[in-house]
């Protein structure tokens, strides 16, 4: 049996956002999310060689970021909707921390308005 190459899910528990660091692979990211593509589309439309594009492409991939699937004899890349999902929900929970954060200031600000805040 030949070997299967697990994915790498730790962009669904703690987004790695350094995968989308790379101005490059950001650059690939946003077009997937335009559209779905090949390595070749992409290569097109980007100043990379096609290797470099697929390298930048298995990033995001085991980032969980994208999924491939086949199309004859290439394969047409996309955002996996899980791994979209999970960078949502990383900004969701900082901006709800950052709300609950802002309340209690001003919940505390309300009751001893000269109590020094925190800055």
């Amino acid at each position: 049996m030949g070997k299967r190459r697990l994915t790498y899910v730790a962009a669904f528990k703690d987004v790695d956002l350094a995968i989308l660091g790379d101005p490059m692979r950001q650059a690939i990211f946003e077009r997937l999310a335009r559209r779905p593509s090949s390595v070749g589309e992409l290569a097109e439309s980007l100043p990379i060689t096609r290797q470099a594009v697929s390298q930048h492409l298995r990033v995001l991939k085991d980032g969980g970021l994208v999924v491939a699937t086949p199309d004859g004899t290439r394969r047409i890349y996309r955002i996996n909707p899980d791994g979209l999902a999970a960078i949502q929900a990383y900004f969701q929970r900082i901006w709800d921390d950052a709300l609950t954060a802002f309340q209690k200031a001003a919940d505390v600000a309300a009751i001893d308005p000269e109590q020094e805040q925190p800055s």
